[in-house]
């Protein structure tokens, strides 16, 4: 492995910046990391286990100087983030970020971007519902899947360069419009957060059911609904207000499949929930065979906690 980028800047300290310094460290792809988060106590944290070389009170100092600005903060601040940085990069430079829209971040970051500053936006489809500076893990991203958004007029070296950078940590690398990105993850991330979200607080309003009984006698389905219930708050708030149109209309067509379902159950409707059931197995085969899950016992889940 040899040097993609010598110097590193991430701004924001958590779950995937701390991965992404964790795993370029493994692998020597960076000749120096450093990093900016809001709270001292995290940058304190990142510093004392060796996530970062050295940490800086203000994204616009920590920002001089690298080659690779990458922002791994929520959506909702990205632009202010962007507008304190943008006099501080250094040109040449790639701005990348890690957010689960991108539409959205587009908007946000664009405007503020320099002449002769390279804006590629990111997104790493990885992730866990853990947070904060010792939540990362330098294999966070193997065989899984980075999104690149690239904006029309992308330098190619630029774009070949971050490419490179996370396919050698480990990730698969694909290019896609930012409109397209945020129609397909409100369908596989979005949507499927939302519903979590929501059978969770259900089982919270039922009186009927006992908090008791929830903890203790969580079925493997709830209980995957409660880990992924647990992510972020904030970074979901935004996520949600960010892809707002993408994401209601994902909800729209999930709530047609939901009445019919409905609908079929009152019937007593064996066959069409069958052929139902039977379609949406083969969809979870097709994640497996792509080696995006396993097979294994309670979803290859035990011991990752």
């Amino acid at each position: 492995m040899s040097v993609i980028y010598d110097r590193v800047a991430l701004l924001g300290l958590g779950l995937i910046a701390g991965s992404m310094a964790l795993a370029m460290r493994e692998k020597g792809l960076a000749g120096r990391i450093v990093g900016h988060a809001r709270s001292a106590e995290t940058r304190q944290t990142a510093l004392e286990i060796g996530l970062v070389d050295e940490v800086f009170d203000t994204a616009a100092e920590a920002v001089k100087g690298a080659d690779l600005v990458v922002f791994c903060v929520p959506v909702g601040v990205m632009g202010q983030l962007a507008a304190e940085v943008a006099p501080h990069l250094e040109t040449g430079a790639t701005v990348s970020d890690v957010g689960s829209v991108k539409g959205a971040v587009i908007k946000a970051i664009a405007p503020h971007i320099p002449e002769g500053v390279h804006f590629i936006p990111g997104h790493p489809l990885a992730g866990t519902e853990h947070s904060g500076p010792r939540a990362g893990f330098a294999s966070l991203f193997h065989n899984r899947w980075c999104l690149l958004t690239p904006l029309e007029g992308t330098d190619p070296k630029a774009l070949d360069r971050l490419r490179q950078l996370w396919t050698e940590m480990g990730a698969n690398v694909d290019e896609m419009d930012a409109a397209h990105h945020d129609l397909v993850l409100a369908v596989t991330s979005h949507a499927p957060h939302l519903i979590a979200y929501t059978m969770v607080g259900v089982a919270d309003d039922l009186k009927r059911v006992t908090e008791r009984e929830v903890i203790n006698y969580s079925a493997a389905g709830f209980r995957d609904f409660t880990r992924i219930a647990a992510s972020d708050p904030t970074m979901w708030r935004d996520v949600f207000l960010n892809n707002k149109e993408a994401t209601l209309e994902i909800l729209g067509r999930f709530t047609e499949e939901l009445f019919d379902l409905q609908r079929a159950i009152r019937r007593g409707d064996g066959q069409q929930l069958f052929d139902y059931f039977t379609r949406t197995r083969a969809i979870r085969r097709g994640i497996i065979e792509a080696g995006q899950d396993t097979d294994a016992p309670d979803f290859g889940r035990v011991g990752k906690d």
